[in-house]
């Protein structure tokens, strides 16, 4: 009976941690994830305010509210913005494709349309 009660209590020891590092595990994982998401969309955020204020600015001028040379200052520095913020994300989307997985789809695209165009040529 005192076997049976170590043995139980071991099991349940182990149950424990196991349960414990399930729930822990995802918190601390989760971390890195979110933090990498969240440059994403501070960037996409900060663009779509960026662009929408670029909208703004057009219809003042349209309805005459701002002079056309504050028009031209202020559209060249929301665009520059707008310009800098497309090309980080041009660098984090280049950084995370695998370049050599991407040639070699490319062969087999080339493949696959040099075998459709001999077919297309074999049907006339």
């Amino acid at each position: 009976m005192h076997d049976i009660s170590i043995i139980s209590m071991i099991f349940t020891a182990a149950l424990a941690l196991i349960c414990l590092y399930l729930i822990l595990a995802p918190i601390f994982k989760w971390n890195t994830i979110i933090q990498l998401n969240s440059k994403d969309q501070d960037l996409e955020t900060t663009k779509e305010s960026l662009l929408t204020t670029l909208n703004e600015i057009e219809f003042e001028y349209k309805m005459d509210k701002i002079s056309p040379a504050d028009y031209k200052n202020l559209k060249r520095q929301y665009e520059a913005e707008v310009a800098k913020i497309m090309k980080e994300e041009e660098k984090l989307v280049d950084s995370s494709i695998d370049k050599e997985l991407m040639a070699e789809v490319e062969k087999e695209i080339e493949a696959q349309l040099k075998s459709y165009g001999k077919q297309k040529g074999e049907g006339k």
